[in-house]
């Protein structure tokens, strides 16, 4: 049986890797004031120049059914008779997944699994589930579903702000709070807890010394698996202390290390200089 993976472009996957894997990515969206752009199409620069320029957020949303009709429309024909595994971008964050649902009304070949995930979180369970799925060509829908939901299991992610201002804007913290905290230098230690974005510890420090604290402490309190990890980062996030974070992920052990470039929609929620980690536990 032929399987074909859908995801969404807010899990960052690059387009080489999308067409590596065959991976099918459906739109998200951001609003730029009256205009709404599917993420993907813009430069994640933009989200910060509009930022800058007018004091205001971009917004996000999710995939419409309309996004899934297009997209499962094509599989049909460039792949007729396959079995879709679409891996969703955290059901609790997004309509994406509801809004697959509905496309999905008169189709009985498609799995859903909510990865509860986003960005790099996201784009590692997708991608691992990919490279499984070319692993095993002998398994059939029940043994890929048991994989693909392991791998989700497995994963774990946060993404540190650089600062609060995003947050700030978009109405997650107070004035107050933020003024404070970027005062102070706090950045707040983001993680997915059972799907949800929650802030569990903050650092406190200039960004480029934070986030080789927060790589330690995170390889070491979640255990990862030293085989590969994914690191990614927000427009603004420099060159060297990109270097330099890959660098530090091969003096831990890491035997692969992915970069990723965040667009869009985490560059929205995020903000400048934000930097994520994920990794692997045991399957």
């Amino acid at each position: 049986m032929e399987f074909v993976i859908v995801a969404e472009t807010g899990s960052d996957i690059s387009p080489k890797l999308a067409e590596e894997y065959g991976i099918y990515l459906v739109p998200m969206h951001v609003s730029f004031g009256d205009e709404t752009k599917d993420d993907g199409t813009f430069a994640p620069k933009d989200v910060c120049d509009y930022y800058e320029r007018t004091g205001k957020l971009p917004k996000t949303s999710g995939c419409n059914p309309e996004d899934f009709l297009h997209i499962f429309a094509q599989i049909d024909a460039e792949h007729p008779n396959c079995h879709i595994f679409y891996l969703a971008y955290s059901a609790i964050t997004t309509c994406s997944y509801q809004s697959a649902k509905i496309a999905a009304q008169e189709r009985e070949n498609i799995t859903f699994i909510d990865t509860k995930h986003v960005t790099v979180g996201q784009c590692a369970s997708v991608i691992r589930f990919a490279q499984r799925l070319k692993e095993h060509p002998e398994w059939g829908v029940e043994e890929a579903t048991a994989a693909a939901q392991q791998i989700c299991q497995s994963v774990q992610m946060c993404f540190l702000p650089s600062n609060l201002d995003y947050l700030r804007a978009g109405g997650r913290v107070s004035n107050a709070t933020a003024l404070c905290g970027n005062i102070l230098s706090i950045h707040p230690k983001i993680e997915l807890v059972d799907g949800e974005l929650k802030a569990v510890k903050n650092y406190r420090g200039k960004m480029n010394k934070v986030v080789v604290t927060l790589i330690k402490d995170f390889v070491q309190e979640k255990q990862l698996n030293k085989k590969e990890v994914w690191l990614g980062a927000t427009h603004g996030f420099s060159e060297q202390d990109k270097e330099m974070t890959i660098q530090l992920a091969y003096d831990l052990g890491f035997q692969v290390v992915h970069w990723v470039d965040a667009g869009g929609v985490i560059t929205t929620h995020g903000g400048y200089n934000a930097f994520c980690i994920a990794g692997y536990t045991k399957e």
